[in-house]
């Protein structure tokens, strides 16, 4: 009888098991299977679908405009950078990091934020991230994404 095991599987079981079944793991898939990437590994869109096991294509559909490509963009981005964590809203203790644009004479990212005393909405609430670090990363990494996403193009 022979065991066929996905890949995905694999890596979701790999943290939990034993050193002799990690082993077994990393032969049949490889050690570049299991190494834990830092979000500074996510350089391109595609790296964040690979990251979070997608595909590119499965992320829109033929009617989106070009802002909502960006949109769609950026939540698989920001997933992925924040490594599958989610702002708790209930939680006024947590910070909740976004990149914050000026639009005057150009566009370019300015400054990372976050506010946790008051609840507001502001464009890209959903597009938060875990830290400063995350946050700043994303918005110098991806800018012409989220540029796709906030101006509009004529």
């Amino acid at each position: 009888m022979k065991l066929t095991l996905e890949k995905t599987t694999a890596k979701k079981l790999y943290p939990e098991s034993p050193e002799w079944f990690r082993k077994v793991l990393t032969e049949t898939f490889g050690d570049d299977c299991f190494k834990k990437k830092t979000f500074e590994d996510i350089k391109t869109f595609e790296d964040a679908c690979e990251e979070l096991e997608i595909y590119p294509e499965d992320v829109f559909n033929a009617n989106d405009c070009s802002d909502e490509v960006a949109y769609k963009k950026l939540k698989v981005i920001a997933k992925a950078i924040n490594q599958n964590w989610t702002p708790d809203w209930d939680n006024a203790n947590q910070q909740k990091w976004w990149p914050y644009f000026k639009l005057s004479s150009g566009f370019g990212f300015s400054y990372s934020c976050y506010y946790y005393v008051v609840t507001f909405t502001s464009v890209g609430s959903r597009l938060c991230f875990e830290s400063e670090a995350k946050c700043t990363y994303a918005a110098k990494q991806f800018l012409d994404i989220y540029e796709q996403f906030i101006t509009i193009k004529k």
